[in-house]
């Protein structure tokens, strides 16, 4: 069980990667789940006593108060399931972690089933009693429109409990198996003529090692090691995407399977549409950075063991102290704030950074509730990859910070707007480093960097969406395993045209991709939130210090609002091909300009 440290929390920056204090969450956890829980079956008791009072006609204070006592149970369920899911994260093969996680779970969707009467009645209310309802419900009004939205593919009260219930061991039990699997893989790779045994963390540092063979090597292993285990990965991976049909075509009567992630999102069909194929056509932009980073990086052929390959100036390795001052630094060139909010999240001893075997793999930011400064986990290795990955999970933190006056039902900020203050963290540090450089060849590394980075979350993630439209489709067909792996190899090639070769074995990379399993279709968010992030910062290198006000009004907003209103007020319309154009248009700048470095 994750324990409390001695060490003076406040004001304390390590200098050293260290573990997370979870202590704030929930007293006691363990030992009082019992105790918490039965507090809150006592709320839940006191919400199911409104059931009769109930009515269209219903004067809004009594409606306010029911809120208000839902907010109360959630704020309770999300500190609980937080705590489960981080003491999982920190060693997936660890049975107790295992074990409370499940029994979270199942508890709290008990107590979430005996409050779907709330939201079902609240779907059958009329518009004019609805409204005049929601206009006493402050913060809360953009949540109970989104419950309304939901009613043409909602079903009776029965059935949605049902749902519920069997998505613990359906859904999240698939999905704690493929991350029990995969997190419990190791790799071998030979180094100085010495045999390494790593977890993926430590693997995919390789990727990055400035000798083609040992990246070559280290994504054979990857492969061998997932394409052994592609049978059962495979088969969760079907049953998942069974399970997604089943539940969103067949029940809800969804138009498509993605059509199901929009609504969510609160982002119609086409504007996503739009946003997939404008990446798809862009391709080339990318297909053309790639071979100038061959010429750079002296490669040839141009392979997709290579895509990440180091500039010669990238083989440096970073203490965990310097990235954090990097960071920290950078954050507050553009404005004390963020840089002091960021700050809290190492004060508090609230990021796990350092990596061990069963750890989850990647990084997270996981934001509790309004008021509970955020979680982090990484997995610092010491690469400058490391730091990016870094800010961008601060900055994830600081936009759960930045809306904690919202309640626990408004201060996420929905999926498309979700990746806004992450990747903009990025590029105030990747600003930061280029302002401070004057050598050409540190400057030509840094651009390498970038464009990397922006392959990897707009056009990478694009085609993992449009990979899993027709890999959703297949599978209600009945293809195999295999068939997948063939029309994933095929969409890639496709991605890279003659730019870079793709070799056999890549067919299996999307057994490695947990988004796939685990949120399908999430991914456009990265492609959505990247290319919106290159035409804000845009508009902050144009504006300067006047925009830093906006920008932190726009975090500050959270989910209480529309995201196509709160785009509209800074001038972006999601729906239009013009507007994500622009955000290519930039990217083509970007290639320019690292081609002249090598005037």
């Amino acid at each position: 069980m994750p324990g409390t440290t001695s060490r003076q929390k406040k004001g304390f920056h390590s200098t050293v990667p260290e573990r997370w204090d979870l202590t704030e969450l929930v007293k006691d956890p363990v030992e009082r789940l019992d105790h918490h829980l039965a507090e809150l079956d006592s709320l839940v008791t006191r919400i199911e006593s409104t059931r009769p009072t109930l009515s269209p006609a219903m004067p809004s204070d009594a409606f306010r108060s029911i809120l208000q006592q839902t907010e109360s149970v959630a704020q309770g369920s999300s500190r609980l399931g937080a705590y489960a899911y981080l003491w999982f994260s920190e060693n997936t093969k660890d049975s107790e972690a295992r074990s409370f996680k499940t029994r979270v779970e199942e508890r709290l969707t008990a107590l979430n089933n005996r409050l779907l009467f709330l939201d079902l009645w609240w779907q059958e209310v009329g518009q004019a009693d609805a409204e005049r309802l929601m206009a006493d419900s402050g913060d809360l009004r953009y949540h109970l429109e989104t419950i309304r939205r939901y009613k043409p593919h909602t079903l009776s009260e029965p059935e949605e409990k049902i749902i519920n219930v069997k998505n613990v061991t359906g859904r999240s039990a698939m999905n704690t198996l493929y991350d029990v699997v995969t997190n419990g893989f190791s790799f071998t790779i030979r180094e100085s003529g010495r045999k390494k045994t790593l977890n993926r963390e430590g693997l995919m540092a390789y990727v990055r090692s400035p000798k083609a063979s040992v990246r070559q090597a280290a994504y054979a292993e990857l492969y061998r090691v997932f394409s052994a285990q592609r049978d059962l990965l495979g088969e969760i991976y079907k049953t998942l995407a069974s399970d997604w049909k089943s539940e969103n075509i067949g029940l809800r009567q969804f138009s498509s399977p993605i059509a199901a992630r929009n609504l969510g999102n609160d982002v119609p069909d086409g504007a996503v549409d739009v946003l997939l194929s404008v990446c798809a056509k862009n391709a080339d932009v990318f297909q053309a950075y790639f071979k100038l980073k061959a010429r750079i990086c002296k490669i040839k052929p141009m392979s997709r063991y290579h895509l990440y390959a180091p500039h010669r100036t990238e083989s440096k390795k970073y203490t965990y102290a310097d990235a954090v001052s990097m960071v920290l630094e950078a954050y507050r060139g553009f404005s004390p704030r963020l840089a002091d909010l960021a700050d809290q999240v190492f004060k508090e001893r609230h990021i796990d950074a350092p990596t061990r075997p069963g750890k989850i793999g990647g990084a997270y930011c996981y934001s509790v509730a309004p008021g509970l400064t955020p979680y982090v986990l990484l997995n610092y290795t010491g690469d400058a990859r490391d730091i990016a990955t870094m800010a961008h999970e601060l900055g994830h933190a600081v936009h759960g910070m930045l809306a904690r006056h919202h309640s626990v039902f408004t201060f996420h900020s929905t999926l498309p707007l979700a990746e806004t203050a992450s990747v903009f963290g990025e590029r105030i540090l990747s600003d930061a480093l280029m302002s401070q450089e004057t050598s050409r060849q540190v400057r030509q590394g840094l651009l390498l960097s970038q464009l990397d980075d922006i392959y990897a979350t707009v056009l990478r993630q694009a085609y993992f969406v449009r990979f899993e439209k027709t890999a959703h489709q297949m599978i209600a067909e009945g293809a195999t395993g295999d068939q997948l792996a063939e029309t994933y190899l095929a969409e890639l090639r496709q991605q890279f045209g003659n730019a870079v070769k793709v070799p056999d074995e890549f067919r299996w990379e999307w057994l490695t991709i947990p988004h796939i399993f685990a949120s399908p279709f999430y991914c456009y968010a990265y492609s959505f939130g990247n290319l919106l992030v290159l035409a804000l910062y845009r508009t902050y290198k144009e504006e300067g210090a006047t925009f830093v006000p906006k920008y932190l009004e726009l975090l500050g907003t959270g989910g209480s609002q529309p995201p196509d209103q709160i785009l509209r007020r800074i001038g972006v319309d999601m729906t239009s091909e013009r507007f994500w154009q622009a955000g290519f248009r930039t990217i083509r700048e970007m290639v320019v300009q690292l081609e002249t470095t090598l005037a």
